[in-house]
């Protein structure tokens, strides 16, 4: 109960500070004609945050947040109009997708995946993204099953 406490007196402080982390990226963003101002940010914490719940996950940098931002601003199917929406889904994907391949593969290699998916295979679909990465997902558990096999039928 007490470091309950102490995590929600410093959860103020270390959103401001994932808020400014995050707000960095527009560096890199804004070249492509992407933008986020401090309340989009302060959503897009939120929903990840919520996000991270429903997987039953725990992330405690924005590693990831910034590594799609990054990735993914380059994207000439993104604008400025869904840029906020098109990050919950990618954070939507990118967490299932790490339930979903168990872990398997690094955040890195995913979110490489995921973006060659969404601007070739996918042209643009979010959709077209989770149906891509569910077909991925099940060939890499059936593969981790195979390896898990192979070593478990090994003396």
């Amino acid at each position: 109960m007490l470091l309950l406490s102490i995590f929600n007196s410093i959860d103020p402080i270390l959103k401001e500070t994932q808020v400014k982390k995050i707000l960095q990226t527009n560096a890199t963003s804004e070249k492509y004609g992407l933008v986020l101002t401090k309340k989009d940010v302060r959503e897009i914490i939120e929903v990840r945050k919520r996000i991270l719940n429903s997987c039953g996950r725990i992330d405690l940098d924005m590693e990831v947040t910034k590594k799609l931002i990054e990735n993914f601003c380059t994207s000439a199917f993104i604008d400025q109009a869904e840029y906020v929406a098109a990050l919950h889904d990618l954070h939507e994907i990118f967490y299932y997708l790490k339930n979903e391949t168990e872990d398997s593969i690094s955040d890195d290699a995913l979110i490489e995946v995921m973006k060659d998916f969404y601007e070739n295979s996918c042209g643009g679909s979010m959709e077209l993204l989770r149906a891509g990465g569910e077909e991925m997902a099940k060939d890499i558990r059936q593969r981790n099953q195979e390896e898990d096999m192979m070593k478990g039928g090994e003396c």
